[in-house]
């Protein structure tokens, strides 16, 4: 049998505010535990809950960026359940009347372009932490981040694979943090997503029965977990077993989902409206106040980047996967004209640097100024490919301006074509045996000549030049 994967992302993404969503407590990462959990985060007897506009504003902007329906009046409601590190006894959160309903967001699967619509967004406060490492035969419960301000935000069932899950995830990723209303970072659980997963035959229209994956905080985690969670399932289903709804936890040792607990509907945390809390009413002035703030968002940019400087739209979508990528790409290539070279530099060799010095674009030993100076001395034919790389070498070591270290290492391509004709003469006296394959049809003796004139000049040589005047030479 032929199996169907559908998959549906919840993201906990913590809005980026000083303060936590109904408190004045701090939401700065690391602090001594419970340090930050005030009077009203632990839910001390008389005292009352007050809704941080930021987080509203936050909420709002990012319904603004997707498209979406923005509840004029949304509600709080109080969902209940018991567990250590909720000291409420409760979570407020917006289950009835969310602050943004529908909305889209545009996803790139290697060539493919998709749409994943998204049901909700709704604001939630966290939980705290429970802590188990450090404890021998019990837990300690952190109290700092109840009360941090969260957005939820849920897509449809539309995804079907891994893959897609990835980037649909990736692009939320991006959209957060380049709109501001989240610093992205994983390992602080900033943005934590949990994935519904479930298969069914091909063809079937009724959905699955869909296990939870929670808590995962790494891209790579997410689709190591739905691959192996797909191979559970079917395999299951192909034995005779059935599934039963569950949340589950990956394991990102071994690899695997383990049963965490039967999974819970909304009946069953009861949910109410908040009497503490009022209805958030939104206006048109406030709404178009916080338009006004947005940036030009990667969709739009994406587009204009394929208009201004000519790149593929796989280029284009690479090239804002963040806004320091996108800002640095496009003052490079003002700085070069050449947006395309400038886009195949970005995403190559500097790419591979930063990659393999593991830092970010934001720490990039090379300026953008610097790699599009580059950039114009390869298009002016100053250099050719090969010593433009010894050039950027030079850039990254933090070697001086571009035409210093020209200068200084001797790296300008030749350009003198009477220098030129002489290396293409000696090297043809000096392989006669190649000149003769080549004319007697065999084209690779060709390649093996350019090589033999690149090696006596040192690779200075213009290999267009090369190409044309050996050929002309050889067939003249």
């Amino acid at each position: 049998m032929k199996w169907e994967t559908v998959i549906g992302l919840e993201v906990h993404t913590q809005l980026a505010t000083r303060s936590k969503i109904f408190s004045g407590s701090s939401t700065a990462f690391g602090a001594a535990p419970n340090t930050q959990a005030s009077a009203v985060d632990i839910a001390l007897p008389g005292v009352l809950p007050v809704l941080n506009k930021s987080a509203v504003e936050c909420a709002i902007k990012f319904g603004l960026a997707i498209g979406a329906t923005l509840n004029r009046i949304n509600v709080f409601d109080r969902k209940n359940y018991f567990y250590p590190d909720l000291p409420k006894g409760y979570q407020i959160s917006q289950l009835a009347k969310p602050i943004v309903e529908g909305g889209a967001l545009t996803i790139q699967v290697g060539d493919s372009e998709r749409t994943i619509n998204l049901t909700r967004a709704h604001m939630e406060e966290d939980a705290g932490k429970s802590l188990h490492e450090d404890f021998h035969g019990m837990s300690g419960i952190d109290l700092n981040r109840a009360g941090t301000p969260l957005l939820e935000i849920v897509s449809e069932p539309e995804m079907r694979s891994s893959a897609e899950a990835v980037a649909y995830a990736r692009a939320l990723h991006t959209l957060v943090t380049w709109i501001g209303i989240c610093d992205g970072n994983m390992q602080e659980g900033s943005f934590r997503v949990d994935a519904n997963v479930s298969v069914r035959p091909v063809g079937q229209a009724e959905f699955g029965t869909r296990r939870e994956i929670k808590n995962l905080n790494s891209f790579k985690f997410l689709q190591q977990a739905i691959d192996y969670e797909v191979r559970w399932q079917i395999e299951t289903l192909e034995d005779g077993g059935r599934i039963e709804q569950a949340t589950v936890l990956f394991d990102p040792d071994s690899g695997e989902t383990r049963m965490m607990r039967s999974k819970e509907d909304a009946h069953d945390y009861r949910y109410f409206p908040d009497p503490d809390l009022l209805p958030v009413k939104l206006d048109e002035d406030w709404i178009e106040q916080v338009r006004a703030t947005l940036p030009e968002l990667p969709a739009a940019m994406q587009a204009r980047f394929q208009s201004e400087y000519g790149v593929s739209p796989y280029d284009a979508a690479v090239l804002t996967g963040s806004r320091a990528l996108a800002d640095y790409f496009e003052a490079a290539a003002k700085a070069c004209g050449q947006g395309k070279l400038a886009a195949n530099w970005v995403m190559g060799e500097l790419s591979a640097a930063l990659n393999k010095a593991d830092l970010g674009i934001e720490q990039s030993p090379v300026s953008a100024a610097h790699l599009g100076a580059l950039i114009a001395r390869i298009h002016d034919g100053t250099l050719s490919g090969k010593l433009a790389k010894q050039v950027f070498e030079g850039l990254w070591e933090g070697a001086g301006e571009v035409d210093a270290i020209i200068e200084a290492r001797g790296l300008k391509q030749m350009s003198d074509s009477g220098e030129l004709e002489k290396i293409i003469d000696e090297v043809m006296a000096a392989n006669a045996k190649s000149v003769e394959e080549f004319r007697s049809g065999k084209e690779k003796a060709f390649n093996a000549l350019v090589g033999q004139v690149m090696k006596a000049s040192k690779g200075k040589a213009n290999p267009a030049q090369v190409n044309e005047s050996l050929r002309k030479k050889l067939t003249g």
